[in-house]
């Protein structure tokens, strides 16, 4: 079976995202720190390249929650298709957890999203389907993450830690009970250390 990839950028203290996530300020306060190494810092290394490349390599479909959809809570009162403009970066059916039903959104360059309301197995299952052989990758944000790892469907992990302390924010291991995982490749930078972990089989 193709392989579920997640990868996110993480602070020291655990958060993948600050506190009082808005329309202005998606990633919450100070959440930006944490991106440094692929939205351009002039530090950026060789290393963050190769990283940026696991982040931005093509999968076939995706999973996201639907705070990493938008700002917008409760029913759909607005038109919203997303942060990324008319051409999003994922190229590929993207299965968004909500509570609230809507129908799919069809956007530039491939990338279609799918509204799902039965919870998470249910959008997994869907993207997995989706996905044929080109496998899944858990978008984002936390607690889709979280349930992703609780879930036991995660085979490779990348995380950006930075060396940043937000203090308060969106965690992605509360609840997570182990971690099945060990380093399969490290790179650094001034910016972060990159951490690829596979799952141990």
């Amino acid at each position: 079976m193709p392989d579920t990839t997640c990868h996110m950028s993480i602070s020291l203290d655990g958060f993948v995202a600050g506190p009082d996530q808005s329309r202005d300020d998606p990633l919450g306060k100070r959440g930006r720190e944490l991106h440094g190494w692929h939205i351009g810092d002039p530090r950026a290394t060789e290393a963050d390249k190769t990283a940026n490349g696991w982040l931005m390599r093509p999968r076939g479909a995706y999973v996201m929650g639907r705070n990493m959809f938008g700002p917008i809570r409760g029913d759909w009162d607005e038109d919203w298709s997303g942060w990324w403009g008319p051409e999003p970066p994922y190229h590929a059916p993207v299965f968004v957890l909500t509570h609230h039903r809507h129908d799919p959104i069809e956007m530039e360059g491939g990338t279609t999203f799918h509204f799902v309301t039965d919870g998470f197995d249910a959008a997994y299952s869907a993207a997995c389907e989706a996905a044929g052989d080109n496998g899944v990758d858990i978008a984002g944000g936390a607690s889709t993450v979280r349930q992703a790892l609780i879930a036991g469907v995660v085979d490779e992990l990348t995380l950006d830690i930075a060396p940043v302390l937000l203090g308060s924010g969106e965690r992605i291991f509360d609840g997570v009970e182990s971690f099945g995982f060990e380093p399969a490749e490290v790179l650094h930078s001034p910016l972060t250390t990159h951490i690829r972990y596979r799952r141990i089989t």
